[in-house]
């Protein structure tokens, strides 16, 4: 997109904090370009309290700045940025670009990464709550699945029953 389509498209604002002045195009990928002014292209602005901005622009109706904001409050280890992200309204097109951004990584106690179908063992007694039973140290958990948006969840079936296990608590064999 040519920047002066860019920039009539955000009506000549940073598409963050609506900033005028020296506006530049960002790439986004997959979603396309967006209009940024200095401090928003910056990876940590002097005044990390410019970031709430993107509470306004978490609201834009344009897909890639949808994707820009849902990645940088993200970035941002701020409780009002988590809670921001968490309530954002994504277009579905979004929505697929986040699930395929979000891929996280999950570890063991050890920090070895885990995969789909891996074996672990529990390396401490867990209790189960809701299922009144105490899943042993040194059980082992075959073929456990991983809860795809939380690094430090498992799934896995332990005397029979699916359960959800923190990895800190387990050790890839």
């Amino acid at each position: 997109m040519a920047l002066s389509d860019l920039l009539a498209r955000a009506g000549n604002a940073c598409e963050f904090c609506g900033a005028t002045s020296d506006l530049a195009a960002v790439d986004v990928p997959p979603a396309g370009e967006i209009a940024l002014c200095p401090t928003c292209r910056e990876e940590v602005p002097a005044d990390a309290a410019h970031w709430r901005c993107l509470e306004g622009a978490a609201w834009s109706a344009e897909p890639a700045v949808q994707l820009a904001v849902w990645r940088k409050l993200g970035q941002l280890d701020q409780p009002w940025a988590a809670e921001v992200r968490d309530g954002m309204m994504l277009s579905d097109e979004v929505q697929g670009w986040t699930e395929v951004a979000g891929v996280v990584e999950h570890r063991d106690s050890n920090g070895v990464v885990l995969a789909q179908g891996d074996s672990v063992m529990l390396i401490k007694d867990l209790v189960v709550k809701g299922a009144n039973f105490t899943a042993k140290r040194g059980t082992a958990v075959r073929r456990i699945s991983l809860v795809a948006d939380n690094p430090g969840q498992i799934e896995g079936r332990v005397e029979d029953q699916r359960i959800v296990i923190l990895t800190e608590f387990v050790k890839k064999i």
